[in-house]
C-alpha cells in the first residue's frame, strides 16, 4: 500500500480487550497509529473507536486489509468502515435563493480548508448561477412547478450518481427532500437550520424572533432523515442577543452561525470523525491532522 493515512471507524458491543486486540491487529500488519480515540457509552454499553494510521512501509493491499480486518471483526460484532487518505470526496450543494451558506463553502474548498471536490450546485431556482459561474462550477438549475417535484428529484438523483457524489449538502435548500430520496443516500446528506430558542417555524423566524425577545440565537447541521430537521446532530452554536437587535440584525448574525456550523459539519464528514448511532452522532475531536 502506498504511503497515505487510513482511517477506520469502528463501533461494537463494549467487552475487554477491545484496545489491545484492534492496535495489536495493527501493529501486526505493519502500520504505524497516527492517533486512536476512544468513547464508551454505558448506558447503550457500546464501543466506539476512531483510529488513524500510517500505511508507509506495509506491504498490503487494501482487500488483504479489509479481508483480514473482517476476521477480527466479525466475532467482536463490529460494524466499521475504512477510509483512504488518497480519495478526494465528491460534493454536490442544493441550494434555493439564500447565498450566504453556498459562497462560504466555494470559499472553504477554494482555499484547502475543506478537502473536497465540489463537482456541482443544484437549484430550484436561477438566482444564484453567477456565484457558481464566479468559482466555475456547473450550474443545474432544476425548477419545481405543481406536480413535478417527483420529477425533479428524479434529475437530482441522477446528476448525483452519474458524478458519484459522495456527500450533498443542503446550503439552505428550501425544500423537503422525499423519504425515496434521503434513503438512496443515507447519512451522506447534511442539512443548516437556524435553531432560535424557543424555536421558530415557517416564514419569517427572524420576525417572530425580534417579536418574542429572544435572548439566543444559533444554529444546527445535522444529517437528513425522513423526520424532517430530527436527524442525527453533528455541530451546533448559538450566540446571545439583546433586545436591542432587529429583525435585520438577527438575521444577519444568524447567518454567520450558520456559516461556521455548516462548515464545521461538513469537515467533521469529509475528515471522517463521526460514527452515527441511532439517531446520534458521535462526532470525535480532529486529532492532530
Amino acid at each position: 500500500m502506498k504511503s497515505q493515512v487510513v482511517t477506520f471507524l469502528i463501533k461494537c458491543p463494549d467487552q475487554k480487550g477491545l484496545v489491545a486486540k484492534i492496535t495489536n491487529f495493527f501493529y501486526e500488519k505493519g502500520f504505524n497509529i497516527l492517533s486512536c480515540q476512544q468513547y464508551v457509552n454505558s448506558i447503550e454499553d457500546t464501543y466506539f473507536m476512531r483510529v488513524r494510521l500510517n500505511a508507509d512501509g506495509t506491504n498490503i493491499s487494501k482487500n488483504e486489509l479489509e479481508n483480514s480486518f473482517l476476521e477480527l471483526a466479525d466475532p467482536l460484532q463490529f460494524s466499521w468502515s475504512v477510509h483512504y487518505g488518497e480519495k478526494k470526496q465528491n460534493v454536490a450543494i442544493l441550494v434555493s435563493h439564500t447565498s450566504h451558506n453556498l459562497y462560504d463553502l466555494l470559499e472553504r474548498s477554494k482555499e484547502g480548508r475543506l478537502d473536497c471536490n465540489v463537482k456541482m450546485i443544484i437549484s430550484n431556482h436561477n438566482k444564484l448561477r453567477h456565484i457558481a459561474e464566479m468559482f466555475d462550477i456547473p450550474f443545474y438549475y432544476l425548477p419545481i412547478s405543481e406536480g413535478t417535484k417527483e420529477e425533479q428529484e428524479g434529475q437530482i438523483i441522477k446528476l448525483l450518481d452519474s458524478n458519484t457524489i459522495d456527500l450533498v449538502i443542503m446550503a439552505r435548500y428550501m425544500q423537503i427532500l422525499s423519504s425515496h430520496f434521503i434513503n438512496h443516500y443515507p447519512e451522506k446528506i447534511i442539512n443548516i437550520h437556524h435553531s432560535f430558542l424557543p424555536a421558530f417555524q415557517g416564514a419569517n423566524p427572524y420576525k417572530k424572533a425580534y417579536e418574542r425577545g429572544v435572548k439566543l440565537i444559533g444554529a444546527t447541521a445535522h444529517y437528513a432523515t425522513e423526520d424532517l430537521d430530527e436527524g442525527p446532530i453533528i455541530e451546533q452554536d448559538v450566540k446571545p442577543v439583546s433586545h436591542e437587535s432587529t429583525p435585520t440584525t438577527l438575521k444577519r448574525i444568524g447567518a454567520d452561525i450558520e456559516k461556521l456550523v455548516l462548515a464545521r459539519a461538513v469537515k467533521n464528514h469529509l475528515n471522517h470523525q463521526i460514527i452515527v448511532s441511532g439517531n446520534r452522532a458521535i462526532v470525535f475531536p480532529e486529532a492532530g491532522e
